[in-house]
Parts: structure tokens; sequence; C-alpha cells
């Protein structure tokens, strides 16, 4: 007989501590199912190799199982489309938002792990008319080619969430599915936040989880990306206002270019309690980027200008030792591994970090700075055992997964920490 689970109440106070539940969607036919000539509308440079793609996936899922429960989008959204009323709820919500309310009286009739399945997948154009027939389209709801970059669809801080809302179309859909799951999953206890549902709705809000950093449960530091703007900020602001729990809200500025700078985690990613990864260009330059310090007490705003991020965080009691991406010796190693996420970790536990194994020089500078590097063939064959390390970076193969623009925080969406 299955183990029943026992209720997860979401809980994320910090980006390091020991990581209890976490969020996941494997890959699967969706990041194959485009073309050269529309893959740059499903916001990839390049088409992925699935079986290759896989095969990495497997070890990172490997590792984060042998760390915490481990949650699949498939699998939750499965569970909630078994009650005919959440299930005519969520589709009335995609199809209107895609302008496909025709197709909804159909999806009603797939069943539920069917249908969840097609909504992460991609749902057939079935060319029964003329329009249909002379369509160009392969799919009447496309696949979601991003979602097994969970990070950005969803943000746990402390005990709520806060829906996401996507700078691009094509992954508004994830946002729809995450939020039902936090609102009807039987497992998973929260409240949720939703710009879209506020009555002064701003158009030029959007919000993504990579610009998300919980650094401690009064602070949080929030990029200001392509992909979160100065009013999705102040969304958060306001709710921010609301709390007495959130004090200190660090926005950093990135460039709107090149892709690789996508969110502030492709740039900053906490290690442990006192450490930090960081792409020196963009975080310490002095005067290239603006960082902000936007202090709020009894719903009163201060707004100052810091010299950099990591200044900004020693005034409020962070003390951080920054780890360079790319090492600190050539420019152009820390750019070439930037662009492979190397500034993107994922933090299991105070440094217990996962992160692609292809970044040899970033990996090289975190192992002279006392973390042993770790690949994960070597603990799933049982060759070493995490017990043994007080510091590790368990690392992937990666040669296809980073190429969707994207690195192992990118993948995670944790609901409970320690």
């Amino acid at each position: 007989m299955k183990e029943k689970m026992n209720k997860i109440k979401v809980n994320v106070t910090s980006e390091v501590g020991e990581l209890e539940a976490v969020i996941i969607h494997t890959p699967g036919p969706e990041v194959e199912n485009m073309t050269p000539k529309n893959a740059e509308r499903a916001l990839y440079s390049d088409i992925l190799n699935l079986s290759e793609a896989s095969k990495e996936y497997s070890q990172f899922k490997a590792i984060l199982k042998k760390h915490s429960t481990t949650l699949e989008v498939v699998d939750l959204l499965c569970t909630i489309l078994k009650d005919d009323t959440i299930k005519n709820s969520l589709l009335t919500k995609i199809c209107m938002n895609e302008d496909i309310i025709c197709i909804k009286n159909d999806l009603m009739e797939i069943e539920s792990c069917e249908l969840a399945r097609q909504l992460l997948q991609g749902v057939p154009l079935i060319r029964e008319n003329l329009t249909s027939f002379l369509s160009n389209e392969r799919y009447s709801l496309r696949p979601l080619h991003n979602f097994f970059f969970t990070r950005d669809a969803s943000i746990a801080v402390n005990e709520n969430v806060l829906i996401g809302k996507m700078a691009n179309t094509v992954r508004e859909r994830e946002a729809i599915i995450m939020e039902a799951i936090f609102k009807y999953h039987p497992l998973i206890s929260t409240r949720t936040f939703n710009p879209l549902n506020e009555i002064n709705f701003d158009k030029k809000i959007s919000i993504e989880g990579g610009d998300i950093l919980i650094a401690r449960e009064d602070v949080l530091l929030v990029g200001n990306s392509a992909r979160t703007t100065s009013e999705g900020i102040d969304y958060i602001l306001d709710k921010v206002k609301d709390s007495d729990r959130i004090k200190h809200i660090i926005v950093q500025e990135l460039p709107d270019s090149p892709e690789s700078f996508i969110h502030l985690d492709m740039t900053f990613t906490f290690l442990s309690e006192n450490e930090v990864m960081i792409y020196e260009p963009v975080i310490l330059d002095p005067n290239r980027y603006k960082t902000i310090h936007i202090n709020v007490e009894n719903r009163t705003v201060r707004i100052n200008e810091e010299n950099n991020l990591l200044e900004a965080l020693k005034k409020i009691n962070f003390d951080l030792r920054p780890i360079s991406c790319g090492g600190k010796s050539d420019p152009w190693v820390q750019e070439r591994e930037q662009w492979h996420s190397g500034a993107n970790f994922f933090a299991m536990g105070p440094g217990k970090l996962i992160g692609y194994g292809r970044n040899v020089y970033t990996l090289e500078e975190m192992n002279n700075h006392g973390y042993e590097i770790i690949p994960a063939k070597e603990i799933i064959k049982g060759k070493k055992n995490l017990n043994d390390y007080s510091k590790y970076v368990v690392t992937i193969d990666s040669s296809e997964l980073s190429r969707g623009g994207g690195g192992c925080r990118c993948m995670t969406m944790p609901i409970a920490r320690k």
C-alpha cells in the first residue's frame, strides 16, 4: 500500500535552508515539439534533444529525491483535475486566456491524467473544418516548452505563494496551472497572491520567479530585468507593506541583453549562510547597473541607491563572501560560463549544492573555497555518500539542458525548507 503523504505547509524563509519539499517538471515531448521556424516563439535559441536532456535530468531528479519530497507538476495537476468543478474552472480559464473556448467541451471529456499531460505537452489540432485544415499550427493548445523551469511561474515567500505574471504569453498557462495547484491540491497548504486578480491590475506588471531570492524571512532580493518590471516590483512592495515580516527589498538592475541575463539568479545565487556565487561584471562593476534598497517600516517606504548588492546586504547584517562565476582570472571565461548558467546553483541545504558540470572554471573556484566537487553519477551508483561531506557541489551532465537557457535553480520550485 502506498504510504500516505503528510500535508505540506508552504514555508520558505531562505535560499539555503535544508530542503523539505520541491516541485519540478520532468521535460517531455514539449521540449522537442517545435521547429527552427518557431523555436524563437517558444523562447528558445536552439532545439533540445529530448533523449539527451532526459538522461541529464534523470541525474538531477535522482539527487533531489535523496534530499527531499519531490513533487511533479503533472501528478499534482492530474489530482486536481479529478474534481469536475475544478476541471471545469481551470479549463474555462485556460481556454478563454488562449482564445480557444470552442475546444473546452472536448477537453472536459478527456480523463484527468491524460488531460494533465496534454495541457503540458500540447493539445493536438483536430482538422475537422476548413479553418483547422488550412491552419499552419499543429496544436490547438501549444506545448509548454519552458515549464521544466518551474521556478518562474510561482514563488514561495515565507508561508505564501506569489503567482508569476509571465513576461511572454507563451508561458501564461504555466502560471494558471500553478495557481490552481496551490489553491486546490489537498496536499499543499498556503495562500496565493496573483497580480492578475487585482481590480487595479497594471498591464505593465511582469514578475518571474528567477528574479526573486528569499535572502531571509525579512529580506527579498529582486531583479529588475527584461522579465520583471519596476511595476511588478511595486506590486510586491504593495503586498509587503501589508505584511509585518518583510522589511527590506533590494532591487538589482540587470542588462536587457544578452538573454543569459534573463533573471537575477543567472548572475547571483546563495550557496550557504555566508557565501554567494556572483557574476562580477554585473554584480560588482560600479555604476553600471543600479542597486536600490527599499526599506519598509510601519507602511513607511524609504528608497536609497547602494554601491552594489553585497554592500547593501552587509548593511543589514549579511556579510557574504563572493565566489566568482568562471573564476577570477579571465573575463572571457567568466562570460562563457555565465552564458551556460555558471552562476545558477540550487542549494539543497547550507553548502549542499547542485549545478552544471560543464562550468569547470567555476567549479574549480568553488573547490578552492572548500567545496568538494562530486559527479551525480558517483552518488547514484553509491560510490560516494553525501553525508561524508559538509560542503559540496553535486554536478550533473548538462550539455543539453544548459541549451534551454537556465540552470539548476531555474528547474526547482521549493515549497518547504527548514
